[in-house]
């Protein structure tokens, strides 16, 4: 799979916030809803912590689709 970057300044940035920065989901209730209902991985495992804190090299799939966090503009 091929994982899109996403570039954060922060320390760290929420599992929704990246979702919808990515492009993945519409709306922050969307992600709530694909997050809550088990569709998400992170680092290879199931999370249901909309509010999970990704950091630098964390990985995150939904939908075939997959995301990691990396810093700089």
């Amino acid at each position: 799979m091929e994982y899109k970057k996403i570039y954060i300044k922060e320390e760290f940035i929420r599992l929704d916030s990246a979702l919808k920065l990515a492009g993945y989901v519409s709306t922050g209730g969307h992600a709530k809803v694909v997050i809550q209902g088990g569709e998400v991985l992170v680092n290879g495992e199931v999370c249901l912590m909309r509010t999970k804190k990704l950091k630098k090299g964390d990985r995150a799939e939904f939908d075939g689709l997959g995301l990691e966090i990396a810093y700089g503009s």
